[in-house]
Formats: structure tokens, sequence, C-alpha cells
């Protein structure tokens, strides 16, 4: 691929207008994106946004980071970031994320991307800027992962603290030893915006009495 202007665009999400810049000198910059498209060379996030493939990058694809790009804004949390700080021991299929806007789902090559709306004064407790391979992704905590997962899961048992705790050890079978490390102040700070306090308070004094 020497020479290829995509090279330069590296393994960060792109619109096709930065891409159209690469080709401005020919007559259709479109056609060619849909042709480096269908060669495999560019892959579609979503309607407009690409990431170019690794094989011409030479750069591994973040998907966190994808999911960032794709809509935003937004932080990768829930099943996926609790699978992948090693909460919960099951894979995880789809890519969850929170944002401020409307809830969405987007599908793609690398799989289903959703997204679960919240306030803003609750999506910005407990974010974390994510380095891998030199980019940054966003990625809610495991206090604000945990806490996403609560608002969100609509098989949450009865708001009781027996409940809650059958449900982190059972139901999802959350690693309760990982509650030891929890900063409380993140919870708190979520309980504070007034969804699902209760549950939310009975998770703090779980972790308060452990």
């Amino acid at each position: 691929m020497r020479g290829n202007p995509l090279i330069q665009l590296g393994n960060v999400p792109v619109n096709a207008g930065t891409i159209a810049a690469c080709f401005e000198h020919l007559s259709s910059p479109s056609e060619k994106i849909r042709a480096l498209e269908k060669d495999g060379q560019l892959i579609r996030l979503k309607r407009g946004l690409y990431v170019v493939d690794d094989r011409v990058s030479g750069k591994p694809i973040n998907v966190r980071l994808c999911a960032n790009h794709i809509y935003g804004p937004s932080y990768v949390s829930l099943q996926w970031a609790l699978r992948w700080y090693g909460l919960i021991p099951e894979r995880v299929f789809t890519m969850t994320s929170i944002t401020t806007k409307r809830t969405r789902m987007f599908e793609n090559s690398f799989g289903r991307f959703t997204y679960y709306q919240v306030k803003p004064d609750y999506f910005h407790i407990g974010i974390r800027s994510v380095e891998e391979n030199g980019l940054n992704c966003l990625m809610a905590s495991p206090e604000k992962a945990l806490c996403d997962m609560i608002l969100y899961d609509s098989y949450l048992p009865p708001q009781s603290i027996k409940g809650l705790e059958q449900y982190l050890e059972e139901d999802i079978r959350f690693d309760t030893d990982a509650l030891n490390d929890f900063d409380v102040g993140i919870i708190e700070a979520c309980a504070q915006t007034g969804r699902k306090e209760q549950i939310l308070n009975n998770l703090i004094k779980i972790i308060k009495k452990r």
C-alpha cells in the first residue's frame, strides 16, 4: 500500500469529508470512497463515518474508540465495560455505551453498538480516559459501569439489600471481591441524581459492610 493516502489517517475514525480531501484531485472522491470500501481498505462504521482497515494503516483498530465516534457524546459502559474490567465472566457481543442523546442502535462489520440515554448531570460522573496503542477512549469506571447496569437492567430484583446481593452474585455473577476497591463516592454521586436511588444506596451499604 506504498503511497496510499489512507495511511496518514491512521486508525482514528474519520468522516467522508476528511477522506475525500485525500482524493480531491479526482473528479469524484465519493466514488473513490465507495471503491475503497468495496476493496476492504475502508470500513464503514455508519453512514459517512469510516475507519481505515488495519492492514492499510498498520495500526490496530480500537473498537471502543469507534463506539465513542459512532454516536456521541458517549462512553463505553454496562456489560461491555464490566466484562473488559474482568468483573463479569460472560462474553459480551454488543458494544454497550451511555449517551446524553436518545437511545440508539447501530450495526456494522464489527457488530452491534447500543447507546442508552441518561441525563447530563448523571452522564459526567465516573468517566475515565483509557489509553491503548496511543489512542484514548472514554469508558465508565468500574463503579459507574455497575451503576449504569443497575439503571438499565430490566431484570433487577426488588429493592432490598438481599435482593441486590443475589442479583450481583447469581444473576450477573459479578466479582464481589472487587467491591473492596470501589470508590463509594462515585456511586453516591450517581444516587444523588435520583434514578434508582434506593438500589444504589443499597449498593453503597453492601460495599461499606464488607
